[in-house]
């Protein structure tokens, strides 16, 4: 690789700031995570002496210098483009993994059609092609598990390897706590429970998945909690909202564990009926990964997060409040959390 020599010097508006914080806001320079680690190598000097961390503060005044690499340009082919016009909304960082709330509509890798507007992408911006996790190939860098496009809310990926290997050991031990939130067409009559099947590629349609027990079929365990009932109007069979507990993770796995029981997603285009007021205007399934939690693989530290619910499904939950029939004991709980009560 070549290498460039930056030189900053600290103004009023970066007093006090850390070093990787300040490096990365320069122009020119790579993600704050790829900043870091050239302190880490021994790349950044400043006033002339080498800078032992990157939570060092710069202060109004010093001379901040920087040896970068860059990629030959024999490289750059086949490496995933950074897209830093995606935002991410990280709930928690650090060298070796990040938790993200990802936006509806995000496409979490490339796919046909989608090239370079998906968090991938982003990651590659905000990280650095070289400081993600690549066992998913050379076109899923950082990612550990998926959300479909349309399903928002909190997830997590990994920065090398050995973090991604980690992760996604604790999800085939299932002891990733993910915990999604939806609302589903009709009445929910139990107030808990748990859903046991195979799930395999529909033969009929290419795009869906399918309950099934044949010899390919892949083993799904779901459990659920109902949160709060709704009556029924003139034009719909009333609603439920639920709180759904993943074991495993399979490909749409939620969405079509809920139509096998009978209670397909509110907005789900693909499960669904397509009855646009059976399903409340709402266009994209109501579906949101509120919490996820497990010990951080490295430090051993419990990471937990929340993520309120976004605010086109709040607004369905508002339209839909005076029928409510009442609150579960655990909605009573959980329900206040995801922001419906403000």
């Amino acid at each position: 690789m070549a290498a460039r020599i930056v030189n900053l010097l600290v103004g009023p508006e970066s007093d006090g700031m850390r070093l990787d914080a300040f490096l990365a806001t320069a122009d020119g320079m790579p993600s704050r995570s790829a900043c870091a680690k050239l302190v880490e190598n021994g790349a950044v000097q400043i006033n002339t002496c080498p800078a032992t961390s990157k939570s060092e503060k710069v202060l109004l005044g010093d001379r901040v210098r920087a040896e970068v690499d860059e990629p030959d340009a024999a490289e750059a082919p086949g490496l995933l483009a950074p897209n830093p016009y995606i935002p991410l909304d990280i709930r928690f960082e650090d060298e070796h993994l990040l938790v993200i709330s990802k936006r509806a509509g995000l496409v979490c890798h490339p796919s046909p059609g989608h090239i370079d507007d998906t968090l991938a992408n982003a990651l590659v911006a905000h990280c650095g092609y070289g400081h993600l996790g690549m066992l998913q190939g050379e076109e899923r860098p950082g990612i550990v598990h998926r959300l479909d496009m349309d399903t928002s809310g909190l997830m997590v990926a990994a920065k090398d390897d050995e973090t991604q290997k980690a992760l996604q050991d604790l999800i085939r031990m299932r002891v990733l706590d993910r915990r999604y939130i939806t609302l589903v067409q009709g009445y929910m009559a139990r107030d808990e429970d748990t859903i046991v099947t195979g799930i395999a590629r529909s033969t009929r349609d290419r795009l869906r998945m399918t309950v099934s027990d044949a010899p390919g079929a892949r083993e799904a365990i779901t459990t659920y909690r109902t949160l709060e009932r709704f009556e029924a109007g003139r034009r719909d069979e009333g609603y439920s909202l639920i709180e759904c507990h993943l074991y495993t993770g399979r490909t749409h796995q939620i969405r079509v564990h809920m139509r096998h029981v009978g209670h397909q997603l509110v907005g789900d285009q693909l499960y669904g009926r397509g009855d646009d007021r059976a399903n409340l205007g709402l266009r994209r399934q109501f579906l949101h990964s509120w919490t996820i939690g497990f010990d951080h693989p490295a430090t051993g530290e419990r990471i937990e997060r929340r993520d309120r619910l976004p605010e086109d499904l709040l607004a369905i939950l508002e339209q839909i409040k005076e029928r409510s029939m009442g609150r579960t004991e655990a909605g009573e709980q959980i329900c206040p959390l995801l922001g419906c009560d403000d």
